[in-house]
């Protein structure tokens, strides 16, 4: 793949002050140690260092052209772009590099701070009950289908480079939608633009994300996750939480959600399900034509009939019926949260889930209660190098709720386990809860199978989707999800 100069900037507010725009190119690159020859280096001003500094290694490597924020002096047979924002710019060109590969599919990016991941995977199922091909980008990587797409990615919402490389691979693997989850810090770092989003959905706002580092105050939080409605062509909003209306009155083409009052689509009658066969909720969805349906989620919780609702909204606007939605959401599963394993449910409900403070943990724990278990079970450690509080917290947490805990190891890093469990065990001890403590995380989650009864919930917290554990620098393969089912498939 090559372009010209010339070509990657056409959709760039830019000033060529050096060189020719007709050089052709090899390559896009930010990292000056991985240059080649005909490369064009952008020179990205981040939080710790800045590209230019660098510029000298890029030519040194054979970097042919360079996009700049500063005045600099090189070479005169070296092209230089100057830009106001090389992020914007990197995008741009990005999406340029590998043709557009947006504009041949269908894009709905979700954001908020809760909810994207679980959302995704239900709007990624349900097109394609549909019969769609579709894509997947956000917290779990990037695939297609079950496949995962061989590109690293290491943020919610990836570098726009890597972004624009994997819908390439996505476009050519004839994928027909891309459901991506759109991140506050990929917003604000223009990670997406350049991007040809269709759909856009508010999912939440709440003040997880306000620090030195990521957002701060509020306001740019806020300020951030507005900018994915100034690239869509229609809107999702879900209603329920208090910066709705903000957002209704920026988005475009907005079709509304909602648990409580008046929207276009609006759900009523939510009830737990555990039977047989399902492990979730159940609701009525009633859509913009006034006709109501009964839709089935196989996983638990309200707030899953919320982010079911704003995929059903989303998915009807793409011509999807409610019984191929139903259909769909009966099947959905999401690694590491509130992830039921259908092999266990003849003997009891398992469940995974990626809460690993006390405020996540007391929220699944309280959730499973109301489904009214004959026990509930938990399996948790906490991590090392992390705030004694947090263990005390989540131990309390559990004795509190559990009916048994389990205490066991999680990624203990550097620490030595029996410092971690202490404090665990502090918490504990302010409810006299119940607990005992198995050190190796698969005898844990075995003793907790060999001794489940019918009407037990047994959740393992903390690990989620995560398939290793860190121990003293290394990282050792770890699955729950595996664990459980060579649990089933040796019995």
């Amino acid at each position: 793949m090559q372009h010209t100069l010339k070509e990657l900037l056409s959709d760039l507010s830019c000033n060529l002050i050096q060189g020719s725009g007709e050089i052709e190119l090899t390559g896009i690159c930010m990292d000056s140690r991985k240059v080649k020859p005909g490369n064009l280096f952008i020179c990205i001003s981040g939080y710790q260092t800045d590209g230019h500094t660098y510029i000298p290694k890029a030519l040194e490597a054979g970097a042919a052209a360079l996009v700049v924020e500063k005045d600099v002096e090189v070479p005169e047979t070296i092209s230089v772009v100057k830009v106001e924002d090389a992020r914007l710019a990197l995008a741009l060109i990005s999406a340029a590099w590998y043709n557009h590969p947006t504009k041949a599919m269908t894009v709905i990016g979700l954001t908020g701070t809760k909810g994207k991941t679980t959302t995704a995977h239900m709007v990624k199922k349900i097109l394609e009950e549909a019969g769609h091909k579709v894509g997947m980008v956000g917290t779990n990587g990037a695939f297609i289908g079950d496949e995962t797409v061989p590109v690293e990615i290491k943020n919610t919402t990836p570098e726009s480079f890597d972004l624009q490389h994997i819908f390439r691979i996505m476009a050519d693997a004839g994928c027909t939608h891309v459901v991506m989850e759109v991140s506050s810090q990929g917003l604000k770092l223009n990670r997406v633009a350049g991007i040809d989003f269709d759909y856009g959905a508010f999912l939440n706002l709440s003040p997880d994300h306000i620090s030195p580092t990521e957002h701060a105050d509020m306001e740019e939080y806020k300020a951030c996750k507005m900018k994915l409605f100034s690239l869509v062509k229609k809107s999702v909003i879900f209603m329920d939480t208090e910066y709705s209306k903000e957002f209704l009155a920026i988005a475009a083409n907005p079709v509304t959600v909602s648990l409580k009052g008046d929207a276009d689509y609006t759900v009523s009658d939510i009830h737990n399900l555990w039977n047989g066969e399902l492990f979730g909720v159940e609701f009525n969805l009633r859509n913009p034509s006034g006709k109501t349906e009964h839709i089935s989620i196989a996983m638990p919780g309200y707030f899953n009939a919320e982010n079911a609702a704003i995929a059903c909204a989303l998915t009807s606007m793409e011509g999807v019926t409610e019984e191929v939605m139903d259909s769909a959401l009966k099947k959905v599963s999401v690694k590491g949260r509130t992830q039921i394993i259908p092999e266990a449910m003849q003997k009891a409900i398992v469940m995974i889930d990626y809460a690993h403070n006390a405020f996540s943990s007391e929220c699944v724990l309280e959730m499973l209660r109301e489904y009214k278990p004959k026990r509930l079970i938990c399996i948790f450690g906490c991590g090392g190098n992390r705030a004694k509080a947090r263990r005390i917290g989540m131990g309390e947490v559990a004795g509190k709720m559990a009916d048994l805990s389990i205490i066991t190891m999680d990624n203990p890093r550097d620490e030595a386990l029996e410092d971690i469990n202490q404090g665990i065990i502090e918490g504990i001890s302010k409810y006299n809860g119940k607990y005992i403590t198995i050190d190796d995380r698969k005898e844990a989650i075995y003793y907790a199978l060999d001794n489940a009864k019918p009407g037990d919930i047994i959740v393992m917290l903390g690990k989620g989707h995560e398939t290793y554990q860190e121990i003293k620098g290394v990282r050792y393969h770890f699955s729950e999800e595996e664990v459980v089912k060579e649990y089933f498939a040796a019995k």
